[in-house]
């Protein structure tokens, strides 16, 4: 894919896939280009134009005629190529647009990147990257949260390298530090996969490898990164989510079971808003799959208008600070690298 590719700063939305679609779609789109995102609904223009009638307003459609759902297989989109997730892929391939997002099916998303956008030169895999807020304030990223359930060392190696530029250009962690997901500090813990990959992370001279990290540091911020296979890092974070959503149940629960509690919930309410918004999932709205040739985002199939108009933001700066290009220079730095010695 050429460099020209991210020059456009629209933005393909896929407007038909996900639960609340396309409504959600539009209601998360006005929000964005009152902000001055520029958004193209990608989806079926009659229903999408009746809609926009309905509501008395303008936002720019592209036509696609099909959309895959949830229960559909994601290999289903190499035969369907009118459906919404493939036609904004293909407009960011054809230089349309600059980025796509899909809040449908993340492995119909994912299979439709790699067809139109290709991977980076060097890249194996494709990483999905989830940020997760920890003890600073700040957030760290972990991939692979679901792309690849089964990985190979120099998969891994790959994604502490693409984790890196990602933590540096958008989450505001210079000189990020890696770390590996094992079950011991220790080089000698883990499984297989997990002492080999670490060999090779600390002999890999373009990343900060601090070692294995423990589950409990994934919170701390003890490493900027963390990288895992696809299959732990999924459960990493719907444990997350999970146990965000379990905590904060409880919460309401306690300060509702007496007057002295509630009275205390209303001078500490505003201050658990902050922190229910920092561990929103819809505060980020879609995640970005790195090593693809092209901006491409995958969100959760429940998004409402907030998620949507979340993603897009994402999105758009992204773009502008330039994530992918700088991954394509840091690929190809570990490329040029002498091999490592056995």
């Amino acid at each position: 894919m050429s460099e020209s590719s991210g020059a456009s700063s629209v933005i393909a939305l896929d407007a038909m896939g996900g639960e609340h679609m396309p409504q959600a779609a539009i209601d998360g789109a006005l929000q964005a280009v009152d902000e001055g995102i520029e958004v193209v609904l990608v989806g079926d223009a009659d229903r999408l134009e009746a809609e926009l009638s309905r509501r008395g307003v303008s936002l720019r459609v592209h036509h696609a005629g099909d959309v895959i759902g949830m229960d559909d297989h994601a290999g289903d989109v190499r035969r369907r190529r009118d459906a919404s997730v493939m036609v904004g892929m293909r407009l960011v391939k054809e230089a349309q647009a600059g980025a796509c997002i899909s809040l449908g099916h993340s492995g119909a998303t994912m299979a439709a990147a790699l067809l139109h956008l290709g991977r980076i030169p060097g890249v194996d895999r494709p990483a999905i990257l989830a940020s997760l807020p920890v003890q600073d304030g700040g957030f760290a990223a972990l991939l692979d949260v679901g792309a690849n359930a089964e990985c190979r060392p120099n998969y891994l190696q790959q994604f502490a390298i693409m984790g890196s530029v990602y933590a540096a250009s958008f989450l505001g962690r210079p000189n990020p530090t890696v770390g590996l997901l094992s079950i011991g500090e220790e080089p000698h813990k883990g499984t297989e996969l997990v002492r080999e990959a670490h060999a090779l992370l600390a002999a890999t001279p373009s990343i900060r490898f601090h070692g294995n990290i423990e589950g409990k540091d994934i919170t701390r911020g003890t490493t900027d990164v963390i990288v895992t296979d696809g299959f732990t890092g999924n459960v990493v974070l719907k444990l997350a989510e999970g146990e965000a959503r379990t905590i904060f149940s409880w919460i309401r629960d306690a300060l509702s079971s007496g007057l002295r509690n509630r009275l205390g919930g209303l001078l500490i309410r505003p201050a658990l808003r902050e922190v229910a918004k920092l561990l929103d999932p819809a505060e980020y709205g879609a995640q970005p799959l790195l090593g693809v040739d092209g901006y491409a985002f995958i969100g959760h199939g429940s998004a409402d208008a907030r998620a949507v108009a979340s993603a897009l933001r994402t999105a758009g700066k992204a773009m502008r600070n330039k994530v992918v290009e700088k991954i394509r220079s840091g690929v190809a730095s570990l490329a040029a690298a002498p091999p490592v010695s056995s």
